[in-house]
């Protein structure tokens, strides 16, 4: 599989949008732990048709202005993982759930923890909101672009401006 990249800069740091000829399949951070999402090789593209897109509809996002997605992508993971991913597409702009919310979403109740260590390992986060997941009393938990970056998609989503993080 071939991978394609670009760079862009977004008011929470540089992302790194990977795509394959038909599809986003990453957004990384720009301290991303090296392998928390394995990809094979890749060559810069900024000319890329799905990257172009993505660049586009994510500036809209951090603008205010996009509330849903209408990128193609494809996640690479265990069938599990997938599962849990896929349940993130599903929470609402401006909604948050708990990793039980998603465990009891996809039928096992008991893989609270499975839930959480899959949405860490979520390769196209904002996305596929992960950022939405939070712990059973509301507290925000781990996220692979830090607490400080959930704090500002979760103000964005609110209404309140991505820079609205006064706790």
């Amino acid at each position: 599989m071939s991978y394609q990249y670009a760079y862009i800069d977004s008011p929470l740091g540089k992302l790194k949008l990977v795509a394959d000829d038909a599809a986003l399949v990453a957004i990384l951070w720009e301290n991303d732990k090296p392998g928390r999402v394995p990809l094979g090789a890749m060559t810069e593209d900024r000319e890329q048709p799905v990257l172009i897109e993505t660049t586009r509809q994510l500036g809209e996002y951090f603008d205010g202005r996009r509330t849903r997605f209408e990128i193609a992508l494809s996640f690479s993971g265990t069938a599990f993982q997938q599962q849990v991913w896929a349940a993130l597409l599903t929470i609402p702009f401006g909604e948050t759930r708990s990793y039980l919310d998603i465990a009891r979403q996809i039928g096992n109740v008991r893989a609270v923890r499975a839930v959480g260590a899959a949405n860490g390992r979520n390769p196209i986060s904002i996305i596929a909101p992960c950022h939405r997941v939070v712990g059973a009393s509301g507290q925000l938990t781990g996220f692979a672009g830090g607490l400080q970056a959930k704090r500002m998609l979760l103000a964005l989503e609110a209404g309140g401006g991505l820079f609205d993080t006064a706790d």
